[in-house]
């Protein structure tokens, strides 16, 4: 089975606060490659580990794992809109396989993706419904939060049954590396902030405005120095980056979400998301992974980065 995976960070603020010309162009570019890899490779199947954050999932119900059988992007943050392409009999298979392998994962039959999922889509395949494509969420925000080794697991789980398809599939992890955008916290968050975190799904145009406007100003205020934001580490991305890169994903397993949060802001937790994909890509077999760019860019409050890798044998 020919197994493709593509690891990429995604920001909100692209395109609203933007870094210097040539950083965007760079970026341009090894978003590029990475299409061009993809069309080459031209999946049957596209599975996606990706993050939300309080657009599709919310306190009301926050596991920590979910396979999506139908999905939708909500199209925050001028990311795409519309529904995914979801094979919802491989979707269901893929989440029988988990739980038979000991991984608690939910079901969704509505699940919404937001820019988390939707814009590696967009960058990587131009559309939400180029190809059949199975999100899975990985809760990297809302505590608690499944563990780094159960992210591993999850990938492991998914792997080996992707592994017995007879397509081509392509492996996708989104999520930040160290970054801290100001996403709210339900712990001694307001009575209004709590409802929106405990269900606030399908917000209106005024406040969803009203939430990307506090971001770009988050932003302008992080790149100006002058913000109680974490700042970005970039030595603690590229120790994680190679450690991906080398295939040692069970040295991962003893990250604790306090030496995350302290080393590498709250939101690093997305790490999770390529932990996963990884995870996924090990189960068939040794791979060979490139690490295609790093470069910590605050005007994005990431440490902003891109792999890809393939099975050993591919290569061969």
């Amino acid at each position: 089975m020919p197994m493709l995976l593509e690891c990429l960070s995604h920001s909100p603020l692209t395109g609203y606060y933007d870094p210097a010309p040539e950083v965007v162009a760079e970026v341009a570019q090894i978003h590029a490659a990475a299409r061009e890899r993809v069309a080459g490779f031209d999946p049957e199947l596209v599975v996606v580990f990706a993050p939300d954050h309080y657009n599709g999932f919310f306190y009301d119900v926050m596991p920590p794992f979910c396979i999506g059988a139908s999905a939708s992007a909500v199209g925050d943050f001028n990311s795409l809109a519309g529904p995914l392409d979801v094979p919802a009999d491989t979707a269901l298979e893929l989440a029988e396989a988990v739980l038979a392998s000991d991984i608690d994962v939910a079901v969704s039959h509505r699940m919404q993706v937001d820019h988390g999922c939707a814009q590696a889509l967009e960058v990587l395949t131009g559309s939400l419904d180029r190809y059949p494509v199975v999100p899975v969420f990985v809760n990297s925000v809302a505590p608690p939060m499944a563990s780094c080794r159960r992210a591993r697991l999850l990938g492991d789980a998914l792997g080996r049954v992707l592994a017995r398809l007879d397509k081509r599939v392509l492996v996708v992890g989104s999520g930040g590396i160290s970054h801290e955008p100001p996403v709210p916290e339900l712990a001694g968050a307001s009575d209004e902030v709590a409802q929106r975190l405990i269900a606030g799904r399908n917000p209106s145009a005024e406040s969803r405005a009203a939430r990307q406007a506090r971001t770009v100003a988050a932003a302008r205020a992080f790149t100006a120095g002058d913000s109680h934001l974490h700042p970005l580490n970039p030595a603690w991305d590229r120790a994680f980056l190679k450690l991906l890169e080398d295939g040692e994903l069970t040295a991962l397993d003893g990250l604790t979400d306090n030496a995350i949060t302290r080393d590498a802001g709250k939101s690093a937790h997305e790490i999770r998301t390529w932990i996963a994909a990884f995870s996924a890509l090990n189960a068939c077999g040794p791979y060979r992974a490139t690490l295609d760019y790093y470069r910590p860019i605050p005007e994005w409050i990431a440490g902003f980065g891109a792999m890809h890798a393939r099975p050993v044998a591919a290569h061969a």
